[in-house]
């Protein structure tokens, strides 16, 4: 039998995991006074591909408790948004701290522009919020789950051959480095800071503030259809020229593609449709077990699917119609290529995954990104195309990614931040003219490495 104080400082404690997935100290010390020994939480990310057990779990309320962590705190530490990240950014057996505690929006400035929001607050929010004030982002990722921090540290982005990643909306930042002092850094206060933490992977510190370009709220007119992949394949560039958002989708084993734009419209809103994104999954799940032994027949089958679907259209306000709700969970590698080879390159990842027979019924997702000058964008410099592959997360995703992965780098493709890559030190500076220029930036803030786990020691070639 449980103790009316025990049976409390249960429900007080499940009710702060569940909100900030941090239990508050004053709580933790109490089970470690009473038991003798502090709790430890282990942590898993939404695929459960990464984990780690941290010596503590935090989830600071402000600047001034966070700044005790981050000067004091076991290390290494590293901070976790979401847990969408499937590259090996957040493990620590140091301290792992949430920013769910500093999140919201702070302030707008509709005629700048501009909205600020602490760094804990989810892009969903972030959609709503700016929509409450009449504003809204240029574009947002297909998922909408993420912090604004743990998203423009990896350069998250959407699809838009004119637009950029997250990481080119920012106006300024406020950064706690790890001496516990909070900066403000833009374009023109420390421009070199800005540079490397607008994309920088927590490596430089934790961002607790972000200043956001925004423009007025605006309506996307949303069209999805079926066609065959050599046809979206030979459209491709014109879609992506002549609509403001394009990418597609193609379905193992059946020679089909759904396509999707969005396009500025003033017409009315239509009806929220049901999102049957997770029911199709399960679909091409069950013919992945059914059908596996027979491509040809399964082939066929998804065929008649597909090829009775007509095209739909839905009007709404973008955050609404950008993003989606993502349940089927999996793990993900993708890789940015220079535009001109995207489409050839999944020609060849389509041939290698029906000629090995791997065993795959997630599509294979195309999207579109625009250049910037962001020393850690993997759109540095260049026009790119984003190929992502997926693998259920119940499977091993090893196999099927090493097959993939030799074909991203034969055509100079960077790794998204966020994603599974085997790429090291070496390459990432291959890849990256301004690769040095950010470890230098790095070692000046942190040169004992308060920041880096063993997986970011291994990408910036930094020995423990």
């Amino acid at each position: 039998m449980l103790s009316r104080r025990r049976l409390l400082q249960y429900a007080a404690s499940a009710s702060a995991l569940a909100a900030t997935g941090a239990i508050p100290a004053a709580i933790s010390d109490a089970f470690a006074a009473e038991e003798g020994a502090k709790r430890v939480i282990p942590w898993k990310n939404w695929s459960g591909a990464q984990s780690c057990t941290p010596a503590l779990r935090v989830a600071p309320s402000g600047e001034a408790e966070l700044a005790e962590i981050v000067s004091k705190g076991a290390t290494p530490i590293r901070a976790v948004g979401a847990g969408h990240s499937f590259s090996g950014l957040v493990p620590t057996e140091g301290t792992l701290l949430s920013l769910d505690r500093m999140s919201g929006l702070v302030s707008t400035d509709k005629a700048g522009g501009k909205a600020t929001f602490k760094a804990g607050t989810r892009l969903g929010a972030t959609g709503s919020l700016l929509a409450e004030n009449g504003l809204a982002l240029d574009n947002m990722p297909d998922i909408n789950k993420q912090t604004i921090a743990g998203a423009i540290s990896t350069a998250t982005h959407g699809t838009g051959s004119g637009i950029g990643s997250l990481s080119t909306f920012i106006d300024g930042m406020r950064l706690m480095t790890a001496s516990g002092e909070a900066v403000d850094i833009d374009a023109t206060k420390n421009p070199e800071l800005f540079q490397a933490a607008r994309v920088s992977l927590g490596a430089l510190g934790i961002v607790t503030e972000t200043t956001l370009k925004a423009r007025p709220l605006y309506k996307l007119k949303k069209r999805t259809w079926t066609a065959p992949v050599e046809e979206m394949l030979e459209q491709a560039p014109e879609l992506w020229s002549k609509h403001r958002n394009f990418e597609f989708y193609y379905i193992p084993y059946s020679g089909m593609t759904i396509g999707i734009i969005n396009d500025l419209t003033d017409e009315p809103e239509t009806p929220e449709p049901v999102n049957e994104d997770d029911d199709g999954l399960r679909q091409l799940q069950q013919l992945q077990d059914w059908l596996g032994w027979s491509p040809a027949t399964r082939r066929w089958v998804i065929q008649k699917i597909l090829g009775g679907m007509e095209p739909e259209t839905r009007v709404d306000y973008s955050h609404k119609t950008l993003s989606t709700e993502r349940n089927v969970r999996f793990n993900e590698m993708e890789y940015h290529l220079p535009r001109e080879a995207g489409t050839e390159a999944l020609r060849e990842v389509i041939e290698t995954i029906e000629m090995n027979d791997v065993e795959v019924f997630f599509p294979i997702e195309f999207r579109t990104v625009a250049p910037d000058d962001i020393w850690l964008s993997p759109f540095y410099k260049r026009e790119s195309c984003s190929i992502a592959v997926h693998r259920y997360h119940e499977e091993d995703y090893t196999p099927y990614f090493s097959l993939i992965e030799p074909i991203f780098r034969k055509h100079e493709g960077r790794p998204h931040w966020g994603k599974l890559n085997t790429l090291k030190a070496a390459d990432f500076a291959s890849l990256y003219p301004k690769w040095q220029d950010f470890l230098e930036v790095r070692e000046g803030l942190d040169p004992e490495g308060r920041f880096l786990n063993p997986y970011l020691r291994d990408v910036f070639g930094v020995e423990a």
